[in-house]
């Protein structure tokens, strides 16, 4: 197998199989019990539900929703969500939320990875938020965060009712607690959790360190196939769903809810993720990212990043995504006559990047697992000198492209980032060095191309 540099890499997570019980499937009806018997049947909200429990529902989405896109899930509780006093506003944090006050950017930005040897709190403390766009409170736009944490969150709750959540592991493995069950998620694999779902976070071998995409506007979907066909991409059977898992008893936990933009929360005499049974298609997800079948050129040119899409949330306007969640696995390269890495490029839709491990294909120097690169919509961007040079005069044999997973969150409005993102010690202020050594190669008098004649109508 042939590594896209000889620059020293991080290698692949390990892949250890977990004891944890999963359904599968993506947007199904899915439907479990912790206990036998306590799920209904043959109704949703009985007179008295069985075992003494409380039928509630949760919607994900307004009732009247096409059935196709309908979330809503039926959870049979110990206790009832409504039982819990006032909330109060809390500290934000690091967190902010679109709208933001301030510029939209068109300078292209990199940070280096979070550092985490000061990170000593749970996974709602270490939130970072890096910009965002849209409108919160009109259900437009995402935030993009990143975290670190050192300790679990063991008498602390969240929900995100601004936004589903997709959680995406750089370093340590996390278990992600919910109302609907367990899930456990290691860096290449990424937890997907429905808006309003509560849930926490513990950190199995920290300390954590990953990348956030809060998505205020339409639930995650996988995205159409068109000429693709039937099959590639995400397939819908690798995704894995919780089964039905409780907490009880009597004890003071903290409720958070993210709410307009801000932290709430109030105190519980008992955990708030008592679901005993439950059925719907609106909870939690886990996805190895490399289950994913990657669709790729066989002949000419480098394919458009949309051919690596997970996930994607639809806006009102079609083919413009509110933002589609991409991933980079390792794959092969064949183009023939081609520069293979990404080519220079000016996008309308804004791109966030990450790396999970290894190489980014188009930033041989400078791009850490870790850390993150914003480039705006226009903003220009392409390969540094060191791959542009390494794709010019690479030897165009099959090359398989190992040991690397970056992601994207690609966005069709334009991120605003926040002061703190933008006054890190960890942000990159020489970026544009980068391409600082590209020249001019432009010789009129030139009889050569790399490109084979016999393809250029002109010389047939």
């Amino acid at each position: 197998m042939t590594q896209i540099t000889d620059r020293p890499a991080t290698q692949p997570p390990t892949r250890v199989r977990t004891s944890l019980d999963y359904l599968h499937g993506f947007g199904n009806e899915h439907h479990s019990e912790a206990v036998p018997g306590a799920l209904v049947w043959g109704q949703n909200s009985p007179q008295r539900a069985p075992m003494g429990l409380y039928a509630e529902q949760i919607s994900g989405t307004a009732f009247t929703e096409p059935r196709g896109i309908n979330r809503r899930t039926w959870m049979y509780r110990i206790m009832p969500t409504a039982a819990h006093g006032a909330y109060h506003r809390i500290d934000d944090r690091h967190l902010a939320t679109a709208p933001i006050a301030g510029d939209a950017d068109p300078n292209r930005l990199r940070w280096n990875p979070l550092p985490q040897e000061t990170s000593t709190g749970d996974f709602l403390d270490g939130l970072y938020t890096i910009g965002a766009n849209g409108d919160v409170l009109a259900r437009t736009g995402i935030g993009v965060h990143q975290y670190t944490a050192a300790r679990s969150m063991t008498d602390r709750y969240l929900a995100d009712n601004d936004g589903e959540l997709l959680i995406v592991p750089e370093t340590g493995s996390i278990r992600v607690r919910t109302e609907l069950g367990v899930v456990e998620a290691r860096p290449g694999e990424i937890v997907l959790i429905s808006r309003a779902i509560k849930f926490a976070v513990d950190v199995l071998d920290g300390p954590i360190r990953g990348y956030v995409c809060e998505n205020y506007g339409a639930p995650f979907v996988l995205p159409d196939l068109g000429p693709i066909g039937a099959n590639g991409l995400a397939h819908a059977r690798d995704f894995r769903h919780p089964v039905a898992a409780f907490e009880e008893g009597a004890r003071s936990v903290e409720l958070v809810v993210k709410f307009g933009g801000h932290l709430w929360a109030t105190e519980l005499d008992h955990s708030p993720l008592d679901v005993v049974a439950w059925h719907g298609n609106h909870g939690c997800h886990v996805y190895d990212l490399e289950s994913f079948s990657s669709i790729t050129n066989a002949n000419v040119d480098h394919p458009d990043p949309s051919v690596f899409t997970v996930l994607t949330s639809p806006s009102g306007h079609p083919g413009q995504a509110n933002v589609d969640f991409v991933a980079f696995p390792p794959r092969w390269m064949v183009a023939e006559r081609t520069f293979r890495p990404p080519h220079f490029h000016r996008n309308v839709m804004t791109e966030f990047m990450g790396l999970i491990y290894g190489v980014h294909d188009s930033k041989a120097e400078g791009f850490l697992p870790g850390g993150a690169s914003l480039h705006n919509m226009f903003a220009a961007h392409g390969p540094d000198l060191a791959t542009f040079e390494m794709g010019t005069n690479a030897d165009l044999e099959p090359q398989y492209l190992a040991n690397t997973m970056a992601i994207m969150f690609e966005t069709r409005f334009p991120l605003v980032t926040t002061p703190t993102a933008m006054s890190a010690a960890h942000r990159q202020p020489d970026y544009d060095a980068v391409w600082s050594g590209l020249t001019p190669y432009f010789d009129a008098q030139a009889t050569g191309t790399t490109v084979a004649t016999e393809t250029d109508p002109r010389t047939r």
